[in-house]
């Protein structure tokens, strides 16, 4: 079921995404904000939490390549907004958890070095190979009292081992020694039902576009 979604939640998350990549801190733009990426294939990402009508004023300003539109809606309603030169992106899903996770056991787990990295309020966590390699991390941003989780991944060689599931639910116990309980992500297409058996909520459609250089 989709929950309600607030201007301060969105601002919260959107920080926590900058600081886990070490970007510049979101600023107000309008109904919504914007963050300076100055990544290579994107210059920066406008982020709304509704469409408004000046997220469509907002694309028709941009004609550069690389700049990204964010905006908590649909992507079939965010593309009959956009004017021609925007490609919409995959569906994502702003999702969040505010009860206690459903924090599972996974066998597997015990057979890789657990390796945690700290920074102020940001954390890292690593599960290490037998030779080393990274197999499955996630880091964890704590913006006053929202977990914001991010960056969840497992290398392909070491998928459907439950590596997702532990890392998910370690920095969610790291939230809780922490005295945060509302934690909140943006989900793919297939990390939305991972987060759903851990007790995860969709709290608003998340989708993308961008005008594509050469």
């Amino acid at each position: 079921m989709e929950k309600s979604l607030t201007y301060q939640l969105l601002g919260q998350w959107l920080t926590g995404w900058c600081l886990s990549r070490a970007l510049p801190l979101p600023e107000a733009y309008r109904s919504g904000f914007r963050v300076d990426v100055g990544y290579e294939q994107q210059k920066q990402r406008y982020v709304f939490p509704a469409l408004h009508e000046d997220v469509r004023e907002t694309a028709l300003s941009l004609t550069q390549p690389w700049h990204y539109l964010k905006v908590c809606a649909p992507c079939g309603e965010l593309e009959r907004m956009l004017p021609a030169g925007w490609t919409i992106q995959p569906q994502g899903y702003l999702m969040t958890c505010f009860s206690t996770m459903k924090i599972r056991s996974v066998a597997a787990a015990s057979t890789y070095a657990v390796q945690w990295h700290e920074d102020r309020a940001t954390f890292l966590l690593e599960l290490a190979a037998t030779d080393g390699s990274v197999a499955a991390s996630g880091r964890l941003v704590l913006v006053n009292d929202l977990a914001v989780f991010d960056r969840i991944s497992t290398a392909p060689a070491h998928r459907r081992k439950g590596l997702a599931t532990f890392v998910v639910g370690s920095l969610a116990e790291k939230a809780l020694a922490k005295g945060i309980t509302k934690n909140c992500l943006v989900a793919t297409e297939e990390g939305r039902y991972l987060y759903a058996s851990l007790g995860w909520e969709l709290c608003s459609f998340y989708s993308s576009a961008v005008i594509v250089g050469m």
